[in-house]
């Protein structure tokens, strides 16, 4: 196993977990809060789908287009909107984020090892100091987020997944 392989792994379990934990959830229960304060699943959707596009295309990579006002949608200052009509869809949701999979995996099949120890521009190096820690930080980003949606399945009384 290679790092590649490695990171391809940490970003195919993230994803595997965000899609199941979505699989049984309706569109409504994705604006659900279930503590005051608690970003909904919609805001941390699109919140994922917009900070995977800028750190892939930041990194260097093309990724495929979001909509126009995309990211300043999903922007900190968004996540307290309680209003439906500002937000998508779950199956829009997960076309967006395949999309741009799709554009990270492609990404991720095209960097050689040498270049996965490259810098990334300055405003990454906090969090992503080279373009392979860049890939990394998907998967990662992808679980943490996955793991808030558990306080929205269990308020629902969803089954245990995983």
């Amino acid at each position: 196993m290679n790092a590649k392989d490695v990171i391809k792994n940490s970003i195919d379990m993230g994803h595997e977990i965000l899609t199941a934990y979505l699989g049984d959830l309706a569109d409504d229960d994705l604006m659900l809060r279930p503590v005051p304060g608690m970003n909904h699943i919609a805001w941390q959707l699109g919140h994922l789908i917009s900070a995977e596009h800028q750190m892939i295309s930041d990194a260097g990579f093309a990724m495929p287009p979001l909509p126009d006002g995309f990211a300043e949608s999903y922007a900190k200052e968004t996540s307290t909107s309680d209003d439906p009509s500002k937000f998508a869809k779950k199956q829009q949701y997960l076309d967006w984020l395949e999309q741009q999979r799709a554009g990270t995996m492609a990404a991720l099949n095209t960097v050689s090892d040498t270049d996965l120890d490259k810098a990334t521009p300055e405003s990454m190096q906090a969090y992503a100091p080279t373009v392979g820690s860049a890939f990394n930080v998907i998967g990662i980003h992808t679980m943490m987020h996955a793991a808030q949606f558990v306080a929205v399945r269990r308020k629902l009384e969803r089954p245990v997944l995983i």
